[in-house]
């Protein structure tokens, strides 16, 4: 799959395609007419997607002051697979895909010659009007590379905005996701527009140039950035209410995260009951949910579903989307998704990390509060399950599931309540007569094994129970609290 140098012609992921716009060409050329530019690639949704791999380069985006060993080592077959994958999730037809290896990155087009012209052949060859570049390319780039290959040009970050603007439902996912795209697209003007050397003339005929068009269209720009901050600031603020709310009746926030497609959503709903959207895709959700739920041992929990983590996150979507990934800086518990099913997974995983660590939780702070669920269990061979099983035993901070089958879930359920709770304890319990309702309230906040009512109306329940509900129910008893909260 990988070619060897940079001047051997990549392997592609798929054949040739001869189509009815391509036969028209060859018609056209056999017959002596001259083949115009604009007829050329005209299917604007079959893609040819673009793996360039920096031998010399620090880091994946290239940028020198990157150490490697900050950046995800996922091999480039891995990387080839996700971009296929983000591209499918827009619903394009992918063409072709390969791997470019670049020994020296070019300012202007970021690889050379031979390559861009042996990649206007596939261009040609498949009838292709959209190249997707995984890699981030600087607006110079992305037009001489346009111009070079009449063709439409994606990287990366534009990409993964174009598939959460497509996922976006609610109000704040879309200001979130338009806020981020407008600051993308700042310095890109002059690649969508044909008129921006034009000036627009002063006051009275002896004026000055006046205003190019280039500098109106981004004072403009700027003003539609400034009206959707202001308006995410509301959303914070709405967001600050909410959460400050939900302290005033204590339930503790367990917040799920992980790398995208990791099954996230499967197992939410699978813990909760709820009906999240669950595809076999990259970001396939995108707005946050939040369902209160019981655990086994009694105590009421908020689970909360953020949108899906992905390497390389551009910066403009984690700054636009930092309202929403607080909701994960507040929670008690983070259950970090893994897909151990995928060999990349390793690597997934310290993606998600680097991104929590950007989001202001560093590693030891994580420590305590993160549980790893190892899901997907369910599609490993006989030997592996096996042997993932084996790695999970006697661990607290790890627990391998299937949110599809259900396996591992009531460990895992056990677990949760054991962080946010403490062991539980085996207890015998008397609830006089004049504080009955709060028989209801150890139901509710312990596993209730025994219930006798007693001759005196008095009622005495054996039950497992944490010690902090144990302190709490023996505060209750003592001081005459009689309310079932």
């Amino acid at each position: 799959m990988t070619a060897s140098n940079e001047d051997q012609t990549p392997t592609g992921l798929s054949p040739s395609v001869d189509t009815g716009s391509q036969k028209n060409r060859k018609e056209k050329a056999g017959r002596g007419l001259v083949v115009p530019e604009a007829e050329k690639r005209q299917d604007g949704m079959r893609a040819v997607v673009i793996v360039p791999v920096l031998k010399n380069a620090r880091s994946r985006g290239g940028h020198g002051d990157t150490p490697a060993s900050a950046v995800s080592t996922r091999s480039s077959e891995a990387r080839l697979e996700e971009a296929i994958g983000l591209a499918k999730a827009i619903e394009l037809e992918i063409a072709q895909g390969l791997i470019v290896p670049i020994s020296q990155p070019r300012p202007g087009t970021l690889m050379g010659s031979g390559k861009i012209e042996e990649i206007k052949a596939l261009l040609d060859q498949h009838d292709a009007g959209l190249v997707i570049v995984d890699h981030p390319l600087t607006p110079v780039q992305q037009r001489n590379l346009e111009k070079e290959w009449n063709a439409k040009v994606i990287d990366r970050t534009g990409l993964i905005l174009e598939i959460f603007g497509r996922r976006a439902s609610t109000k704040e996912g879309t200001l979130q996701v338009d806020l981020a795209h407008l600051n993308y697209q700042k310095g890109r003007l002059v690649r969508s527009w044909t008129h921006l050397e034009r000036q627009r003339g002063g006051a009275g005929f002896m004026g000055g140039p006046g205003e190019t068009q280039i500098e109106a269209d981004r004072r403009l720009l700027q003003e539609r950035i400034v009206k959707l901050e202001r308006e995410l600031e509301q959303v914070v603020r709405t967001r600050q209410l909410h959460r400050a709310k939900r302290r005033k009746v204590p339930h503790p926030i367990v917040a799920l995260v992980g790398y995208t497609n990791a099954g996230k959503s499967t197992l939410f709903n699978r813990i909760t009951g709820a009906n999240v959207r669950v595809e076999d895709m990259l970001f396939a959700t995108l707005d946050p949910t939040l369902r209160r739920m019981r655990l086994p041992h009694g105590r009421t929990v908020i689970i909360s579903d953020t949108v899906g983590f992905i390497s390389d996150l551009p910066t403009h979507l984690v700054a636009a989307f930092r309202a929403t990934l607080e909701e994960v800086l507040e929670a008690n518990l983070i259950l970090h998704v893994r897909d151990v099913s995928d060999p990349d997974n390793a690597a997934q995983a310290g993606d998600v990390m680097r991104i929590l660590a950007r989001l202001g939780i560093d590693e030891k702070e994580g420590a305590k509060r993160l549980i790893e669920v190892w899901n997907k269990i369910d599609r490993l061979d006989t030997e592996a399950h096996a042997a993932t099983a084996e790695r999970t035993v006697g661990r607290e901070d790890v627990i391998a599931v299937s949110a599809i089958t259900g396996e591992g879930i009531e460990p895992l359920m056990d677990v949760i309540s054991k962080r946010l709770s403490g062991a539980l304890t085996e207890c015998q319990v008397t609830v006089p007569p004049e504080k009955l309702a709060l028989v209801s309230w150890v139901y509710r906040n312990s596993v209730v094994s025994g219930h006798e009512a007693n001759e005196d109306g008095s009622v005495t329940l054996e039950a497992q129970m944490s010690e902090a509900a144990s302190s709490e129910l023996q505060h209750k008893l003592s001081n005459g609290d009689n309310a079932a909260r």
